[in-house]
């Protein structure tokens, strides 16, 4: 339990990382393990049967903090990725098969259920010297000096406040930071399920009118679908029992993995490009969904999320070895500089071939088939975008590079 505040000169730590997800643990594991004064405000872990698939530098990022060997029992590598245009349309991408062997890796990266990946990050957040307070942030406040928690089990006053809480950030709102919008007439349904036919670590994308259906390797013979279709289908497809599902999934997938069997824990997600006006003010940073939302379609999201925890930990662990206060607008710019390219560069990318899809302007199609067949054809081209997928050169914090920070 931490004890009340009296005044705003005393601190209960440096940095306070206020959310559990992933990106939240990923933030406070590598500022704790570089020795930063650090408390983590979050309730318990609620069941989460969604999916993450990791790529080469989270997958780097989580073995230097040493939190990746208790995960690899529940995840499934992807050797390989296959894109199938699954339109009805004149002109057609060709199928585009990527090898992870071909850029040197044994697998692009890792699926996980995010249940087994919380649950991994809590207890090596466990084995660190880390405050963990398990409540839910009541109110931020933000001043000059320092930032004022308030949770149920008292306050926390700290130098900066790492918001990891959502899409409804309330740090965010704390610091005055706006967001930026842009709504998809789309929506993803996701579920696990089990199948006939062994996947063969391979992740199949069907490019549709409505959207991508993926089907993500799991251990064994299971996968992750992310399903994305219009909003009033995916209701629909939500409520229908198992089998009538099942037999649903199939045919969407051509029987690519023959007969299905739907597991429990089904999700809808209306789609959202959201970018935050700033992803630092105020003596707050944000990470993750707070700082950035981008819809399920190439494993880009979680992933962001990690690497703007690699990287507020990367600069503020900098700032305390040049005596600089953590919450300082100067370390804060660094913050939101080092994120913003990436950040910007992989939400347009999304953007892109999400409009492709759904749009009905014939020369789109025809860039989009011949941007496939490029890639597919020309050995130097498709290496590099492999390469920039699972490790992107223009943002590699330390931790990414197998360094600690």
């Amino acid at each position: 339990m931490v004890a009340s505040v009296n005044d705003g000169n005393t601190f209960t730590a440096e940095v306070a990382v206020v959310g559990g997800g992933p990106a939240g643990l990923v933030s406070a594991i590598a500022l704790a393990a570089a020795g930063v004064k650090t408390c983590l405000i979050a309730p318990a872990a609620v069941a989460d049967n969604r999916t993450t698939m990791l790529i080469s530098s989270s997958l780097i990022a989580l073995e230097t903090l040493g939190a990746w060997q208790a995960c690899l029992p529940y995840a499934a590598p992807l050797r390989k990725m296959r894109i199938i245009d699954d339109t009805r349309r004149l002109l057609r991408a060709p199928e585009v098969c990527f090898a992870a062997a071909e850029i040197d890796l044994e697998a692009f990266g890792y699926n996980i259920e995010n249940r087994h990946l919380i649950a991994t990050l809590e207890a090596r957040a466990g084995e660190l010297h880390l405050t963990r307070i398990y409540a839910t942030a009541l109110a931020v406040l933000s001043d000059q000096t320092g930032v004022t928690i308030k949770h149920a089990g008292g306050q926390a006053r700290v130098r900066l406040a790492i918001g990891a809480d959502g899409r409804q950030s309330p740090c965010r709102a704390a610091a005055g930071i706006g967001m930026r919008q842009r709504a998809y007439p789309q929506a993803a349904l996701t579920l696990n399920l089990g199948h006939a036919r062994p996947h063969g670590d391979i992740s199949t994308e069907f490019h549709t009118e409505t959207g991508p259906f993926t089907l993500v390797p799991l251990p064994g013979s299971r996968s992750s679908l992310v399903c994305v279709i219009e909003p009033e289908r995916a209701a629909e497809l939500s409520i229908m029992d198992d089998l009538a599902l099942a037999a649903e999934i199939e045919r969407r997938a051509h029987s690519l993995l023959g007969k299905m069997s739907v597991e429990s824990g089904r999700g809808v997600f209306p789609l959202a490009v959201e970018t935050a006006d700033a992803f630092a003010r105020g003596r707050i940073a944000l990470v993750g969904e707070a700082a950035h939302v981008v819809p399920p379609i190439g494993a880009q999201g979680l992933n962001l999320g990690l690497r703007d925890g690699a990287a507020i930990a990367e600069i503020v662990a900098d700032a305390l070895r040049e005596s600089l206060d953590v919450g300082a607008p100067d370390v804060l710019a660094r913050y939101d500089a080092a994120r913003r390219a990436d950040v910007t560069s992989r939400t347009i990318a999304i953007d892109l071939l999400n409009r492709s899809l759904l749009t009905d302007f014939f020369p789109a199609h025809g860039a989009r088939g011949l941007s496939l067949y490029l890639v597919d054809r020309i050995g130097p081209l498709r290496r590099a975008v492999m390469r920039e997928g699972v490790m992107p050169v223009a943002s590699q914090p330390r931790l990414m590079r197998g360094e600690m920070v």
